[in-house]
């Protein structure tokens, strides 16, 4: 450090503590505003934050790849055999279950969500049956068939899945456990429900008796926790491939010819019980994709239906959380404008105060560089003290905050004080500090010498 820096700090120093009480208006009149800008950038990382998280459980993380395949009897196996010992990739198939007593329509026909915020009074219809080809393209037609009557029933939209779906689509548990995919399938399929399916059984007594399209018989599950999948609008549940399919009929032998027209996919599976099937891969995976698209085109499968999509979301989302930074940035540099007028007018105050101490240093020939310096280091170092007490306030207030919403937003209560807000009030405090003071640095060291002779 230069000779004259050091100067200028310690003497700035003495000033501040020569008038403590100025000092304390001038950080007064200033907290306000950095404390604006810490909150607007703490705020903004947290809003960007809970918009990923929900993207991140709905669709996955930044940089995921989605591969879609396609509808054929192959495909389930094909998948698995790919798969088996891959690192980075994880298949899902979804198809439709239903948990309860034989022959009633469920309480959530549809596998509508149960919680009454997002599913009504169970709303929902059952009376369609929806086919879809193997580009995905599915429609719909009413049943003509009687509605049997309700009973305690409740249709799930359940996920087969080969591999942690978590690493992808990060699902917070909410009571029990997660599938244990490490351990030896069970014939008592394990699942694991979401808050909205959650709902229900909370709600009513349903029997242990598992139906799923195109199983050879009903199993008995065990409901082993509770997940929030970000999905509330629907009943949702997750179950090992491995455990379901044993009772599942067996794959064909034989290869069967792409089904180009049929009516697999979702809410008509035919006889096996197929949805839509998905595999997730991690970037750099590529090779996983090869392989699927090679050997389900040996089996005859339609791979033109195959796409992939990579997720980035928080590229398309910038725009959006930038615009909201813009706005509320610009209201709290208004209130930091109110503070840095208030350290100009304290800082043309001291220096009218301090004409003769001023004139004094320049006769003894203190440079004009050196007053303007220890003018500025007084204002700058009451900027930093003042953003170091908004950042510790805005600290305090992001933990109070944290602990009163974290029922209610988890991804607060996940997080810490983001980095970025300190650093930008410590930036706002120097900036202020800077613009405060600049004006009586300038006036200071433009005092003539001659004041000196009437002091």
């Amino acid at each position: 450090m230069s000779g004259k820096l050091r100067s200028s700090l310690i003497i700035g120093g003495q000033g501040i503590r020569a008038r403590k009480l100025r000092t304390l208006l001038s950080m007064v009149s200033l907290f306000l505003g950095v404390l604006a800008v810490v909150t607007v950038q703490a705020g903004g990382q947290v809003a960007e934050r809970a918009m990923l998280a929900d993207i991140e459980m709905s669709q996955g993380r930044d940089g995921t790849a989605v591969l879609s395949l396609p509808q054929h009897d192959q495909t389930s196996v094909i998948t698995k055999e790919a798969l088996r010992g891959k690192q980075g990739a994880v298949a899902v198939e979804t198809t439709t279950a239903t948990l309860g007593e034989p022959n009633v329509t469920p309480l959530n026909p549809g596998a509508m969500s149960l919680n009454p915020k997002y599913g009504g009074s169970y709303g929902g219809s059952s009376r369609y049956t929806y086919t879809c080809d193997a580009s995905g393209a599915c429609t719909s037609k009413p049943r003509t068939d009687k509605e049997p009557p309700k009973g305690a029933a409740i249709e799930l939209r359940m996920t087969k899945l080969v591999g942690d779906i978590r690493q992808f689509r990060p699902y917070r548990m909410v009571s029990g456990q997660w599938l244990d995919l490490d351990s030896a399938p069970s014939l008592s399929p394990r699942i694991v429900v979401n808050l909205g399916a959650a709902e229900g059984f909370k709600n009513n007594r349903i029997p242990a008796e598992l139906r799923v399209e195109g199983a050879l018989k009903n199993s008995t599950p065990q409901i082993i926790g509770v997940v929030d999948d970000g999905q509330e609008y629907s009943a949702n549940a997750y179950v090992r491939a491995d455990e379901l399919d044993n009772w599942m009929p067996a794959p064909a032998a034989t290869p069967a010819p792409a089904n180009k027209t049929g009516t697999s996919g979702m809410g008509s599976y035919g006889n096996s019980g197929r949805g839509s099937q998905m595999v997730y891969l991690t970037p750099g995976n590529d090779g996983v994709e090869q392989t699927l698209r090679a050997r389900l085109a040996a089996a005859g499968a339609d791979v033109e239906s195959m796409h992939s999509q990579v997720i980035n979301a928080k590229k398309r989302m910038a725009s959006q959380i930038n615009l909201m930074k813009m706005i509320f940035l610009g209201m709290a540099s208004l209130v930091l404008l109110i503070g840095v007028a208030g350290i100009l007018n304290v800082g043309l105050a001291t220096v009218g105060e301090r004409v003769e101490e001023f004139a004094l240093r320049r006769a003894v020939g203190t440079s004009r560089m050196l007053l303007t310096g220890i003018v500025l280091a007084e204002t700058l170092l009451t900027g930093l003290l003042t953003a170091l007490a908004a950042i510790g306030a805005g600290m305090l207030g992001f933990e109070v905050a944290a602990s009163m919403l974290s029922s209610r937003m988890p991804t607060i209560a996940e997080m810490s004080f983001p980095w970025e807000a300190g650093m930008a009030g410590v930036v706002a405090g120097l900036v202020a500090g800077l613009l405060g003071g600049l004006i009586p640095a300038l006036r200071a060291a433009r005092i003539p010498i001659s004041t000196v002779m009437r002091a």
